[in-house]
């Protein structure tokens, strides 16, 4: 017995002379793992917070487009972007505010809600941004800013409507030629469209074309012939 406590005190001592060495360290170890966790814990929460928020202005936003309110449009839209700038509800905000604004004659502040979105949108609400801000700057006969709108890079499905969009604006400069090179390049994408499509899905691809692709059409003849 006296011998097993020998080797128990022997054992105590080398976990305190390990402690002794270690212990700050596994105590650092510790507290930064806790105080990690306790981040980790906020960030989710303030995230959820924001969401929830964002989502209560967004609310308020749709029936003020809903009531035609086009002050209390604008407020709820500056709203998302002040506080909710990085939410997903800030771009889609903007592109619903922006069509709003548009309807009302607002046509500053349309600009402005589509040209934030354009810049801080993601993906397809990015590109949407994008082409309603170019379709606006068209109809004030902006043509080059127009240009340059749709020369930013954009996801693959939006080519056709970014070439059809190109081609009306290049028509109306009179640039017969690059017109009919954008408009052409919308059929192409139509049909590869309709060519890649499966079996089963391909009449209904066709289906839903063809009235597009007939405008477009009856776009590039109307340039007549072209050198």
């Amino acid at each position: 017995m006296a011998a097993y406590d020998l080797e128990e005190q022997e054992q105590l001592a080398e976990i305190k002379a390990w402690w002794k060495q270690n212990g700050n360290l596994v105590t650092g170890i510790v507290v930064a793992a806790s105080v990690g966790i306790l981040a980790w814990q906020g960030w989710n929460w303030y995230q959820n917070k924001q969401a929830t928020q964002a989502s209560s202005v967004y609310g308020v936003l749709q029936r003020a487009v809903i009531e035609k309110d086009t002050q209390k449009t604008k407020s709820a839209a500056g709203e998302l972007v002040e506080k909710f700038g990085g939410s997903a509800y800030a771009p889609l905000g903007a592109l619903t505010a922006a069509k709003a604004l548009h309807d009302a004659g607002d046509l500053k502040s349309a600009k402005a809600q589509l040209t934030w979105a354009a810049e801080n949108g993601t993906n397809e609400i990015r590109d949407v941004a994008r082409l309603r801000l170019a379709a606006v700057l068209f109809d004030e006969k902006a043509y080059d800013e127009a240009l340059k709108v749709l020369s930013a890079n954009h996801s693959s499905g939006f080519d056709g409507r970014f070439s059809d969009l190109r081609g009306d604006i290049l028509a109306a400069q009179g640039k017969k030629s690059e017109a009919a090179e954008a408009y052409k390049a919308v059929l192409a994408k139509l049909a590869d469209s309709t060519k890649n499509a499966k079996d089963q899905n391909s009449m209904q691809a066709r289906e839903l074309n063809a009235p597009y692709r007939e405008m477009v059409q009856q776009k590039l003849d109307s340039l007549g012939e072209v050198k």
